[in-house]
């Protein structure tokens, strides 16, 4: 740690880095029984190394629940700023009284002098094999979730917020732990194959900005929850959070947190002008649904000043010629405003409507000028001085960016300052991605996935010219000095191949069930006890991988036995972790497997061993899959300890004398701890034949192979691999173009496992039987865009007839034009002879 610790340290931002704050720990939490906890010397120690290796910022931790450990003030072990995580949604429902409303109560209980953190919030779900899909989870944890429950934090006055996750990406290789599988998603605002189409995407990006332009937030105090307070309603209950001097923010959600209904209200808020009912122009708000708002009261827009706004406001900027102000509400719901004197005089100067007629304004006695209207994906625009407000519907919201320009000096990054940098206002485009001034120009980089004009509002003193992703635009200037332009946007219909066609060479993976097979490089299974500390030894030698060296992918043992009976019972247990499989043979004679399911880490499984003839010597071989080891959340149980391999076994025979199986030997990945795969790293690879041989890399010996397809598969119980040259052609150069493996989930198919290997990096783990992922992407970079490609598919029959892949095809997502850097090739070893291999 103090190694890793000293590099981080050269990042803190007293170093001109991105580091702000050090997490020593994570999750320390809580103990089971008969371990001291908290244990603070450990704690303190842990801190020591961090500060002996240069941290200087502040430490900061991250408690599983609100519990208070090693808050400021504790004494050893403590930290500077106290937090916790929290996922208080289940990923399917939105339980009875599932929203936490006593998240301020109990920050000023355990830690008052520190900001409040929410150091690790939900931002979506896992999801354990056997269940509903990442995409359920994004559907149930969506942008309403993030509405309702972010608000409610925010009126909790959170001012540490951190999301877990915002992308999740893939658990490549054998990364993941038992309770997930190959994708990880996690329901997240930016999908594993990196698009952005999810709609809680661009309402993270709404809370995001208003946030940004409202610093106003971090010196209120947050209120109790109320009814009946500011608004009659009693199925609208709103949170205040209220400033000594100005601008105050109140949270609006309906008092049932998780209803669907639309609810009318009215409310009244104390202002600078003293209390007002609002709308005054008539009429009613509504909160329609699984929804939360920020109404807010005398909050600073630059000079200007809002009274009062009923619309949340998605950003404001003051730009050298004027002022401009994005409103937003939901579609069809009508809002009201109040400007106090925008003119800054003793009478009342005409309102300049720029676009849309649907906005009616009132005059009060000191100026102020009230404004109602509708929100729809009509938009309005009115000038009043040089503040221009735009007033939108949420989706017509979502299609606005506010892309920050580098500032001078060594960090360009940061913009021009930390609190307000300069920045220009775009509306339009699928995803833009920065901003800068060269020379005269203005330069864009934007990705697009349909023809859309942009609208670039806020233009820099000084430019005269539009480059949009390299190439000089021409434009038109509006009414209100905006740059308006309509890029040529040109979408290729991108073809890929069908995996079905491709030339298929063919491998028996399980060549151990065969008379003639050669063991005697395997590791003998001679330990009579285990370094294990959790798991007693069952057996007269140990069985668990790890005591060999073997911590990753799937364990191959063969035990020898002499038959006493002509038949004999064989009880087995087997461990993988969740959703795991083992199959045994008899010889090259399938004997039966352990198929999986869900919730199975481990199983008991029994099988006769028929027509033995006494006095002879067979060989069991036994296959067991693993999901990954466990994470040790429990402190005291050592739940990473949990063993893979055999747990216990008992051979009989019909006269009920035990019989010894001796010797056993075992084999995971080639090498173990000294993987051979160094560029790869240590979790790509387990122990079957094929990853040994090191036959799923780029270009293996086809003269090893013959001409099979995963498509026929195999009409036996056992494992095959399959190899084929994958040639794809994609304008990467201009389009990001997302591409995933998806296999077919037929559920009349024999039950199998699969492995997909792409460029020998293993990008997919596949359970027919037991699911639930079937589409694995696979990014740019290890997959070859523009040349060619080696695809391996590990088949795993299960059952005695065998089985093969119904189906498996290359998908592509629709291309966007995008303005992202090259994606460099990760130029992974290829195959070549391996010494010592079995």
């Amino acid at each position: 740690m103090a190694h890793i610790a000293s590099i981080i340290a050269k990042a803190q931002i007293t170093n001109g880095g991105p580091v702000i704050l050090y997490q020593p720990e994570n999750e320390y939490s809580a103990g089971n029984a008969g371990v001291l906890f908290p244990n603070k010397p450990y704690f303190q120690y842990v801190i020591d190394q961090a500060r002996n290796a240069g941290i200087v910022v502040p430490l900061i931790n991250n408690d599983a629940f609100p519990g208070g450990t090693s808050a400021p003030g504790t004494g050893l072990g403590s930290v500077d700023i106290y937090g916790h995580d929290a996922y208080p949604a289940h990923p399917y429902t939105w339980p009875e009284n599932g929203l936490p409303t006593t998240y301020r109560s109990q920050h000023l209980s355990m830690s008052p002098s520190t900001p409040f953190s929410l150091v690790e919030f939900q931002g979506g779900s896992f999801d354990p094999f056997g269940g509903w899909g990442f995409e359920q989870c994004s559907v149930l944890v969506n942008h309403e979730f993030e509405r309702v429950f972010y608000k409610n934090n925010y009126a909790a006055g959170v001012t540490i917020f951190n999301l877990y996750m915002i992308f999740g990406g893939t658990n490549w290789g054998n990364l993941g732990h038992p309770g997930g599988y190959t994708s990880y998603d996690y329901g997240s605002s930016i999908r594993e194959d990196r698009t952005v189409d999810r709609e809680k995407y661009s309402e993270l990006k709404l809370q995001g900005q208003f946030l940004k332009v409202s610093p106003g937030y971090m010196t209120t105090t947050p209120g109790n929850v109320t009814t009946g307070v500011y608004s009659d309603n009693q199925d609208i209950a709103i949170t205040p959070l209220l400033a000594e001097e100005s601008g105050n923010f109140f949270v609006v959600r309906h008092t049932n947190y998780s209803s669907i209904e639309s609810t009318s209200y009215t409310i009244k808020l104390p202002t600078s002008d003293g209390e007002i009912t609002i709308p005054q122009q008539g009429g009613s708000l509504t909160l329609n649904g699984r929804d939360s708002k920020f109404h807010v009261t005398d909050y600073p827009v630059g000079k200007y000043t809002l009274l009062y706004s009923t619309a949340e406001i998605f950003t404001w900027k003051a730009f050298a010629d004027k002022t401009v102000l994005v409103l937003y509400g939901g579609a069809d719901e009508l809002h009201e405003y109040a400007v106090k004197n925008p003119f800054a005089g003793t009478k009342a100067t005409k309102v300049n409507k720029i676009e849309g007629s649907g906005v009616t304004i009132h005059t009060a006695k000191d100026l102020t000028l009230v404004l109602q209207w509708t929100a729809s994906s009509s938009r309005q625009v009115i000038q009043l001085g040089d503040l221009v407000i735009h007033m939108v519907d949420r989706n017509s919201a979502y299609n606005y960016w506010v892309p920050t320009l580098p500032g001078s000096g060594n960090q360009p990054a940061y913009g021009s300052s930390l609190m307000n940098p300069a920045a220009v206002i775009v509306n339009g485009g699928y995803l833009v991605r920065s901003v800068a001034i060269q020379g005269s120009a203005l330069s864009l980089q934007a990705d697009f996935n349909v023809t859309t004009p942009l609208e670039i509002i806020g233009i820099p003193q000084g430019v005269s010219k539009l480059v949009v992703n390299g190439e000089e635009l021409d434009y038109t200037v509006s009414e209100l000095g905006d740059w308006i332009t309509n890029p040529t946007i040109e979408l290729p219909d991108v073809q890929v191949p069908e995996l079905s066609s491709l030339t298929w060479y063919h491998l028996d993976s399980l060549p151990e069930i065969h008379s003639n097979y050669d063991d005697s490089h395997w590791k003998l299974a001679n330990h009579k006890t285990s370094n294990n500390s959790i798991a007693p030894l069952k057996t007269p030698v140990s069985l668990y991988g790890s005591d060999y060296g073997f911590h990753t992918g799937t364990l191959i043992f063969r035990g020898r036995f002499t038959a006493s009976t002509a038949q004999q019972q064989l009880s087995l247990t087997t461990q993988g972790g969740s959703a795991f499989a083992s199959s045994v043979w008899l010889n090259d004679r399938f004997i039966g497997s352990f198929k999986g399911f869900d919730a199975a880490e481990s199983a008991n499984s029994s099988y006769k061993l028929n027509n033995l003839v006494r006095g002879r010597r067979y060989t069991l071989t036994i296959v067991v899959d693993s999901t990954g080891l466990h994470e040790n959340w429990d402190i005291g149980l050592d739940g990473m300890k949990s063993p893979r391999g055999i747990i216990d076994y008992a051979l009989v025979s019909s006269r009920g004398a035990h019989v010894p199986i001796s010797p056993w030997k075992l084999t995971g990945n080639l090498g173990g701890e000294d993987y051979r795969d160094i560029f790869r790293g240590p979790l790509n690879e387990g122990g079957l034949y094929f990853e040994r041989q090191g036959f799923h890399l780029p270009s293996p010996p086809l003269h090893a192979f013959s001409r099979g397809s995963p498509y026929n598969g195999i009409p036996h119980a056992g494992i095959a691999y399959y190899a084929a040259k994958l040639h794809l052609d994609i304008p990467a150069d201009k389009y990001d173009v997302p591409l995933s493996f998806v296999f077919d989930n037929t559920t009349s198919a024999a039950p199998y496992r699969a492995l997909l290997y792409v460029n020998g990096f293993q990008y997919g783990k596949y359970v027919s039987n037991v699911g639930p992922q079937t589409e694995f992407p696979v990014p740019e970079g290890i997959l070859n865009y523009n040349g060619d490609n080696w695809i391996g598919v590990a088949l795993w029959a299960l059952e005695s007839h065998g089985a093969k892949v119904p189906g498996l095809k290359l998908k592509s997502r629709s291309p966007i034009l995008t303005s992202r850097s090259k994606v460099e090739l990760v130029k992974g070893p290829a195959y070549k002879k391996r010494y010592g291999a079995y």
